[in-house]
Parts: C-alpha cells; structure tokens; sequence
C-alpha cells in the first residue's frame, strides 16, 4: 500500500506524518484492497482541511475531506469517514456474492 501526503501552504512535519501513517495502518490495514492512500494537507484562512483520496482494485475510490481548526482533528475526522465508507462498500460487496 502506497502512502502519498502532500502539503499545500502547510508544512508536513514528521510528528504529521508519523500520526497519520499510525492512523491509517490501525484503521485501513483491514481493507486489502487498497493500492494507493493520497493525503492532502491544506490551510485555508482559520480552518485546516484534510482530504483523503483512496485508491483500490476494481476501481474503487472513495474520497473524504474535512475541515477543522485543528490539523490533527481535520485528519483523524476524515479518517474515520474514509473508513465508514470503506466498510459499507465492503459490507455491500459481502452482501452481493
């Protein structure tokens, strides 16, 4: 699984990269689908918005962005509305076959 994050008018620092990389492996490592995982840092005026584009086999994307006063609460929130919607397309995958 490749892991890609970038930043725009924000500086990545390793604190940044290391509490997402630990977020990500705890909670996706569950999908083994997932080719490729894009992390998208952005400051706007006050809110920090962390967008998060998941590439998987079979053309799966799914996309979540959210907006925080906090970096690590834009971060940790749109990685939990990634992961609901990894698990309800997985559930509904389940359910077809």
């Amino acid at each position: 699984m490749q892991v890609n994050i970038t930043g725009r008018h924000v500086n990545v620092t390793d604190n940044v990269k290391a509490h997402v990389n630990e977020k990500i492996e705890r909670c996706l490592a569950v999908f083994p689908r997932i080719e490729s995982i894009h992390i998208i840092l952005e400051e706007e005026k006050i809110h920090k918005v962390a967008e998060i584009i998941i590439q998987g086999s079979d053309h799966i994307r799914v996309t979540a962005e959210e907006k925080s006063e906090n970096l690590y609460d834009a971060i940790d929130r749109a990685i939990e509305h990634v992961e609901r919607q990894m698990r309800k397309l997985r559930d509904k995958v389940q359910e077809h076959h």
